[in-house]
């Protein structure tokens, strides 16, 4: 029974038998895998805090013949989103990494630029200043724009945001529109009539995370209302191509995000 090691972060876990939990974890040289962890419930010594939903790991696994299951035999802790500050907004973003991609990714399919934006938002996401004092984006509103926009376009579901997407005339900041029931982005002649405006700053925010890293964004002032039509874009363009609503994008609604 080959035996595999790799960098990966947990997803979601879930009850079976007495004291076995199935885990979902993204790995990074073999995509998304689910795996048995042998009596996780029981016994803390093999897996500890590492089944926490968002922890990264050295995860050790084995295939099993036949079987959809792999064998998690241990799981390291790298970095745990329960180190740094933990709120309710942090919660709904972290839940949200975690359903969007065990909903999204289709299993034993690396994705190296997946992985890596992972990686880099979840450090934004959880991050604080020195002493533990707020910085200036260390809520998880900058991530999570960044996140969801970077998503919508490895999923190949990004529009031309510089280009109506019926008549294709350029588009400027200030003049764009989008819907919740249609992919694309419209000029104000061709806008549907549930179309929502994408305000000015949010066009030229999206230009520039599709252009730079998230660390460029790291010392940015950014509220919670700052990107919320750019999420609402994203995350709608998400759900209409899962078919179906996320969650945790209705949690962080609740919470203005």
């Amino acid at each position: 029974m080959p035996v595999h090691t790799s960098e990966a972060v947990i997803l979601r876990t879930w009850p079976v038998h007495e004291a076995d939990l199935v885990v979902s974890f993204y790995t990074r040289d073999f995509g998304r895998l689910k795996g048995i962890a042998k009596s996780a419930l029981k016994s803390r010594k093999r897996f500890g805090g590492a089944l926490e939903p968002m922890t990264m790991v050295r995860a050790y696994f084995a295939d099993r013949p036949r079987q959809e299951l792999v064998r998690l035999d241990q799981l390291e802790v790298v970095r745990s989103p329960l180190a740094g500050r933990v709120d309710s907004p942090r919660l709904a973003a972290l839940s949200f990494y975690a359903e969007l991609l065990d909903e999204a990714l289709p299993e034993h399919d690396p994705q190296d630029t997946v992985f890596r934006l992972l990686v880099s938002v979840l450090e934004h996401t959880t991050a604080v200043g020195a002493g533990g004092s707020e910085t200036a984006s260390s809520g998880p509103w900058m991530a999570l724009t960044y996140f969801s926009l970077w998503m919508v376009r490895l999923m190949g579901l990004m529009p031309d945001l510089g280009r109506c997407s019926v008549c294709a005339e350029a588009l400027q900041a200030g003049e764009l529109w989008f819907s919740p029931f249609s992919d694309g982005v419209y000029c104000e002649l061709h806008r549907p009539g549930s179309a929502s405006a994408l305000s000015a700053d949010s066009w030229q925010v999206a230009q520039r995370m599709l252009r730079e890293p998230v660390a460029a964004f790291a010392e940015e002032p950014w509220a919670r209302k700052r990107g919320q039509d750019l999420r609402r874009f994203a995350v709608g363009t998400l759900e209409r191509h899962l078919e179906r609503r996320l969650k945790s994008a209705e949690a962080l609604g609740r919470l203005g995000g």
